[in-house]
């Protein structure tokens, strides 16, 4: 057979040509990438695939940040575009090269570091200012996380920030270019001012009936009725539900019991130590000298000798060697292994031989036991119930979802029936708007971009039918259906004619206001006096509290300091003209200078570090084979029903 199939070879090469073409004529290249793809990846980078589900968490995160900084307002499809969902992705095979290029350079964090970084997580800190276990146990607790868990993450996160933190503290500024920013942005300039104010030329404006219709016609929105509609809807939320969830005095009391350890505090020891550094890679001669010197403070601490004031003197401990070696109250799992057997295992008073750990040899004197406490059942009774009605009904609200989606689709001419299921009460708003004005008094969820498009849609207009349920975040659905629509009407001319000439008139005396600060700007530039008017002499600064409107600001300083006094003008945002006499420049003294140096230094390299991690980290993208699946990009997360 294979003699066969190498007499034909070039008969066998056409037909497979005749097989393949068509493919590529009905699917495309892009098809075949797709198909050759791995089914949950976007993006490779190395080898090393971004996982659909990696993306879609990160298009997640990217609009709740988007919702925190803006509000709930934020439409998702903000980030339904090419260019949005490319730019998370980017962000996502950014990460990966570094951790590529981070395990290549066998990069690690060190426990120290580690547990310097989560001491450095505000609110874990108890009155006494020391760590608190039970805080830190509480926040892993209310994002989903264990220690071992978030310990690694940020493990991971750490040892990601190494690179960029090298590549950052390579940057530098020339002295020179500091000092003469310094000097551009700490010159200060004297001017005087004269506003020619549009109220003075409303006795100016001439009107006719023919201009207010043309003005009316031109800004025909602006005299509109906006489009509304009377609206009945339903909300189904996570909280909506908890409130439904009864619980027996045994469900909550078998739970009490069966976590009782979340609800005791550890037993708790307090210790002072000597520490003597072993430093990484150090030979057996150097450890043995540490070993002896170590065992050597051991005994002078038992023989009567103060163990703060030894400590203070002889521990290389940076942290606890200047309050004696006192490290606190610990509890067993926030030290290391050897360490904490050994203060466990200690009486009070006990002194030790010294203790190996990564960091070296410790002389551990124990201080202070502080035993375990259980919480009662009654104290804790409230926070269990608050729990555990959080969980069924974040159970509930997931398996309730899908039911309330297909429920108001499928009985699509009324909320009744879902309501009745679910237990939720329709409520009713007598004219919502299709574009509300910001201020409004409407609940935030009502709107919500796209509820307001599904409501408004053309097919909800004419059929008045259920909206699809809409999620607008936090474990909240909506449906909404129209009782009557109101369309946007135009006023007749003749009811808001008032309205039309007050609007009119403003216009046009911005315009003669602007047109006569120019003519005067003119004869001022040629040597006319300024006469009545023109302000006393101010100081203004580009930084502090201004002392003329942010429009003139950098006018002013456009001004060039070679040729003062000059005048400039310029039209401001409340619609007056503004004109500045710029007498005076004066640089700033070597006194500002020095006293300004450290800020702006520091500002400008911060600045040059992060285009030197810029350019340092498109240099491991352009060594690395970054593949992008471009059909996967677009292609949105199936919508849970």
């Amino acid at each position: 057979m294979f003699d066969s199939i190498r007499k034909h070879q070039r008969i066998l090469q056409f037909i497979l040509l005749l097989l393949i073409f068509p493919a590529f004529v009905f699917f495309g290249v892009s098809g075949y990438d797709s198909f050759l793809s791995d089914d949950d990846s976007v993006a490779k980078v190395g080898g090393v695939k971004v996982t659909r589900q990696e993306f879609d968490q990160a298009l997640r995160r990217q609009l709740d940040q988007l919702r925190q900084v803006l509000g709930d307002q934020v439409d998702a499809r903000m980030l339904d575009t090419p260019a949005a969902r490319n730019e998370v992705l980017d962000g996502l095979i950014s990460q990966r090269v570094l951790q590529i290029e981070s395990a290549e350079r066998h990069l690690v964090v060190s426990d120290s570091k580690l547990r310097s970084s989560i001491l450095e997580i505000p609110g874990l800190k108890g009155p006494d200012g020391r760590f608190d276990m039970e805080r830190y146990q509480m926040l892993l607790k209310a994002q989903g996380l264990n220690e071992g868990l978030f310990e690694n993450q940020l493990r991971r996160d750490l040892t990601m920030q190494i690179l960029p933190d090298a590549a950052s503290q390579s940057a530098f500024m020339p002295k020179a270019v500091v000092t003469r920013l310094i000097l551009v942005q700490e010159e200060t300039r004297e001017v005087r001012e004269l506003v020619i104010k549009p109220a003075d030329f409303i006795d100016k404006v001439k009107v006719s009936d023919e201009q207010l219709k043309k003005f009316y016609t031109d800004n025909t929105r602006e005299f509109e009725t906006r489009e509304s509609a009377k609206i009945e809807y339903l909300m189904l939320s996570a909280d909506e539900l908890a409130k439904q969830v009864a619980l027996s005095e045994d469900e909550l009391r078998g739970y009490y019991t069966q976590n009782k350890a979340r609800y005791a505090t550890p037993e708790q020891r307090q210790a002072s130590h000597i520490l003597i550094k072993v430093e990484p890679g150090a030979n057996d001669e150097q450890r043995k000298a540490a070993l002896e010197k170590a065992k050597a403070l051991a005994a002078q601490a038992r023989s009567a000798a103060e163990f703060a004031a030894l400590a203070k003197a002889q521990s290389q401990d940076p942290g606890s060697a200047a309050q004696g070696g006192d490290l606190g109250l610990f509890t067993r799992e926030s030290m290391v292994k050897s360490f904490a057997d050994a203060a466990f295992a200690m009486k009070v008073g006990d002194i030790s031989d010294p203790v190996e750990s990564e960091f070296g040899f410790h002389v551990i004197k124990l201080t202070a036991i502080q035993a375990g406490a259980e919480k009662p059942f009654e104290t804790v009774r409230a926070a269990i119930e608050t729990e555990l009605k959080r969980q069924q009904a974040g159970k509930r609200f997931t398996e309730a979802a899908e039911a309330f989606t297909n429920l108001v689709y499928e009985q699509s001419d009324s909320l009744k029936p879902a309501a009745e299921r679910f237990k939720l009460t329709i409520q009713t708003v007598d004219a919502l708007e299709r574009m509300p004005a910001g201020g409004g008094a409407q609940k935030p969820a009502l709107t919500h971009p796209k509820l307001l498009a599904a409501l408004f849609a053309p097919d909800s207009i004419k059929s008045k039918r259920n909206t699809e349920a809409v999620e607008i975040g936090g474990n909240t659905l909506v449906s909404a259906r129209i009782v009557e629509h109101f369309p946007a009407q135009k006023k007749p001319f003749e009811t808001v004619r008032a309205d039309v000439l007050t609007r009119f008139t403003a216009q046009e005396s911005r315009r003669l206001a602007r047109e006569a600060g120019e003519v005067r700007l003119k004869a001022l530039q040629g040597g006319e006096a300024a006469g009545a008017g023109l302000s006393e002499v101010r100081k203004v600064a580009r930084s502090g509290a201004p002392q003329i409107p942010p429009d003139a600001l950098e006018p002013v300083y456009r001004a060039p300091a070679a040729k003062l006094p000059s005048w400039v003008g310029v039209s401001l945002s409340d619609g007056s003209y503004g004109l500045y006499q710029v007498l005076k420049a004066t640089a700033p003294t070597a006194e500002t200078i020095a006293k300004q140096r450290p800020q702006y230094e520091s500002q400008l390299v911060q600045t040059a570090s992060q285009q030197d991690f810029t350019s340092y980290l498109d240099s491991l993208k352009s060594r690395a084979k970054i593949t992008k699946f471009e059909p996967k990009i677009t292609e949105k997360a199936q919508e849970p029903r």
